[in-house]
């Protein structure tokens, strides 16, 4: 009995390609990293969201959005606020 399904791609990256979502799926997976890296940042200097949008001298609404994995809108000024507050460097590499 032939197989009902026919298979989509050879990986999950050709089938996310071939449905014209993988640059959206892919931000989103390196948004939420960014935020679990801030977060746990956080967590270890002991920065509420308070303190910590006091420290990148934003308000907490931007800190939330910056946090929200589903949020993938994020700017580089932001990012390096960020890392600044939590005592770390910000390093963007193309590979």
């Amino acid at each position: 009995m032939e197989n009902e399904r026919s298979q989509i791609g050879a990986s999950l990256a050709d089938f996310l390609e071939e449905r014209v979502v993988r640059d959206d799926v892919e931000a989103l997976a390196v948004k939420e990293l960014i935020a679990e890296q801030i977060t746990a940042a956080m967590k270890e200097k002991g920065l509420t969201k308070v303190a910590m949008a006091r420290l990148m001298d934003t308000t907490r609404a931007q800190l939330d959005r910056l946090l929200d994995p589903s949020n993938p809108s994020v700017t580089l000024t932001t990012l390096q606020r960020a890392a600044k507050a939590v005592g770390r460097h910000l390093t963007i590499a193309l590979t």
